[in-house]
């Protein structure tokens, strides 16, 4: 089977995880890039990365990449790329762009003559002048960074953290590959108990199941290059029945959610419920001065309040020392918590094992490590 260049977009700070996920997945060339991570495989992993990469944001195309510093450049070279191996005459192909520290900086120009190029390469293709554009969707990007044009088509459609079981979200919530970083971050495994004390709409624990129970995050969802022509269906059927091979769905899970929030924990549970994880978490209203646990060897994963809005700060800065007290009182437990407050170590009361920045959308965040002493070994 032919070789394709593939690259998953990823969040900042997140790239190195997935990374790993690729390698996982067998594809062990992947390169790194800020944003994104690059690999070569044949065009099953197109299906494959779809259904099961976890933290990257969307799966895209990679047709060429090129110098181009005027547009009579990008034009040609972009003209010259094989357009029609991928788009069938039918299709819809429209043109987005980005353009960084680069010679060609205004983006609809560079969209426009891209999208003229291509349209110009399947005149010759398919010996035809005109194109109604009512087929399937090909979305073309044009991405310049310091004059280096990169021609992708995404193969996603909406972007990876909609699994299609969050109906229902919170006021402020984390995306699905934010939790399912912050998990793949911690030393939680399935045989350890996890606990969300700020649950909102119950992603951290849904994505924790979903893991747990080796579930692909797309196994229910669809994806836009399920209707090209260019992957063969029995790809994508291949693809899907791995998942379903090795997903364990029986395993047993310790996962709980709380928040002092009765409405959001019924949202919650309406998720769970979408996802098909209603026997595997638990959700309950709770504050988080109140939980305590028995369990030995636990996890706490959590996204607390920032403090972002006006007036907030003191509140925040006590529910930071109430979430001390609390987690210390764990003391055979780790704990991994996710927040923007700079100063959050001075009222949580402890110095955190390591932090590490990520950002939660355009927000810069620190996430705070604590680590627990080891399980024994059986």
């Amino acid at each position: 089977m032919s070789k394709v260049d593939i690259i998953a977009t990823s969040t900042f700070g997140l790239e190195a995880i997935v990374a790993r996920e690729v390698k996982q997945l067998g594809y062990e060339n992947a390169k790194v890039e800020n944003g994104k991570v690059m690999f070569t495989a044949d065009k099953l992993a197109i299906c494959r990365a779809n259904l099961w990469l976890r933290t990257a944001e969307r799966i895209r195309l990679k047709i060429g990449e090129f110098k181009a510093t005027t547009f009579d450049e990008l034009f040609e070279q972009t003209k010259a790329l094989p357009w029609a191996e991928w788009i069938p005459e039918d299709a819809q192909f429209p043109v987005e762009g980005k353009s960084v520290k680069s010679t060609l900086f205004s983006v609809s120009d560079c969209q426009a003559i891209v999208k003229k190029a291509i349209v110009e390469s399947m005149k010759q293709s398919y010996r035809k002048t005109w194109f109604e554009e009512t087929g399937a969707m090909f979305k073309v990007e044009v991405a310049l960074h310091k004059d280096i044009a990169t021609l992708t088509i995404d193969t996603s459609g909406a972007g990876l953290h909609k699994r299609g079981y969050r109906q229902l979200i919170s006021g402020a919530p984390l995306k699905e590959t934010m939790a399912a970083a912050m998990i793949q971050l911690s030393f939680w495994n399935p045989d350890r108990p996890l606990h969300d004390p700020f649950c909102g709409s119950g992603t951290i624990p849904i994505e924790a199941a979903l893991i747990g129970r080796n579930i692909a995050p797309g196994m229910n969802r669809e994806f836009v290059s399920e209707e090209w022509p260019s992957i063969p269906k029995k790809l994508w059927q291949e693809a899907r029945r791995e998942t379903h091979d090795l997903a364990k769905y029986d395993r047993p899970l310790e996962i709980t959610g709380t928040d002092i929030d009765g409405d959001i924990i019924a949202v919650a549970n309406e998720n769970a419920e979408e996802a098909m994880m209603e026997d595997a978490v638990r959700f309950k209203r709770l504050p988080v001065g109140a939980y305590t646990s028995d369990a030995k060897y636990g996890c706490i994963i959590c996204n607390p309040p920032y403090g972002e809005r006006l007036g907030e700060k003191r509140e925040v800065e006590q529910l930071y020392k109430v979430m001390g007290k609390t987690f210390g009182a764990l003391d055979t437990w780790s704990y991994y918590i996710l927040t923007s407050y700079p100063e959050f170590e001075q009222f949580f009361g402890k110095k955190a094992d390591r932090n590490r920045k990520l950002y939660n959308g355009n927000l810069k965040t620190y996430y705070y490590q604590y680590y627990g002493p080891r399980p024994p070994r059986d």
